[in-house]
């Protein structure tokens, strides 16, 4: 994915920028594409994870889509069926492409985030979800790491986050098969804290981050901090590696078919090349 220059939240197009009582929302708003990321929502999001962590007044972060879906994942036609080349060609001269900024910028968020998961968590929606500290589902909810159907691999969070959540057979799993699983099993192995009625996510999210925005907000960091540090692998050399692959992978005709059939609507066939 590419670099980005900050945007400030009053200019973001695709992405809402709340704060009361010191908890933000941050709510990815492009409902007509079930919030699916072309380049520009990709860079609102980095620059309010920025922002979040830069501002002293938030104290806990919130990210949510609006409904019906929190994030389908890249949006297909902008960015993998691009005219001249999609993912592929994007970056193409670059040896060794930096990890999404992104997923950095919400890694790095040094408050702590929850992501209320209000629907479909598609592709880089399931990963923007593992990027969370805390997720609370929707009883609508649904996951999938689908990045295989089109051909490539997932990013940084599906390796970093995903093992540790669920376990690695599980991760596995889900990775290589890309299956849909709703917010009950999502709940049963692991991969979210809690599933709560539709109508009250936010209320629910809300009252969490309320509670921890309420702590000292230094020792919330610190907790953070220790927390990452038992984490395993660099999260900037695995996400390198994920977007090197992703490239490699998006100049397939495996990609090309499974973009092609996405947008066809149709079955489609592999051929490992």
């Amino acid at each position: 994915m590419p670099s980005h220059d900050l945007i400030a939240p009053l200019d973001f197009v695709h992405t809402r920028y709340v704060l009361a009582d010191q908890v933000l929302t941050i709510t990815l708003n492009r409902p007509e594409r079930r919030n699916a990321l072309n380049w520009r929502a990709y860079a609102e999001l980095a620059s309010a994870f920025q922002a979040a962590d830069a501002d002293p007044q938030v104290r806990c972060v919130i990210v949510t889509g609006a409904d019906p879906a929190f994030c389908s994942g890249d949006d297909v036609a902008e960015i993998m069926a691009a005219p001249g080349g999609g993912i592929a060609a994007r970056g193409a001269a670059i040896i060794h492409n930096p990890p999404t900024p992104a997923a950095i910028a919400a890694l790095d968020c040094g408050k702590p985030v929850i992501a209320a998961v209000n629907g479909a968590a598609i592709g880089w929606g399931f990963e923007l979800a593992l990027y969370a500290d805390l997720r609370v589902a929707s009883d609508r909810a649904k996951f999938s790491e689908m990045f295989v159907k089109r051909g490539l691999c997932c990013d940084v969070g599906g390796f970093y986050r995903l093992p540790a959540l669920v376990g690695p057979e599980k991760a596995a799993e889900l990775l290589f098969t890309g299956d849909v699983i709703d917010a009950t099993e999502a709940l049963r192995i692991g991969l979210v804290g809690r599933v709560v009625p539709h109508a009250t996510l936010l209320a629910e999210a809300g009252a969490l981050a309320g509670r921890i925005a309420a702590n000292p907000p230094l020792a919330v960091r610190a907790l953070k901090a220790g927390l990452r540090r038992c984490a395993h692998g660099d999260p900037r050399e695995i996400g390198g590696w994920a977007i090197d692959t992703i490239r490699r992978l998006a100049a397939t005709d495996d990609h090309h078919e499974g973009v092609a059939s996405f947008l066809e609507k149709r079955a489609p066939v592999f051929h490992g090349r």
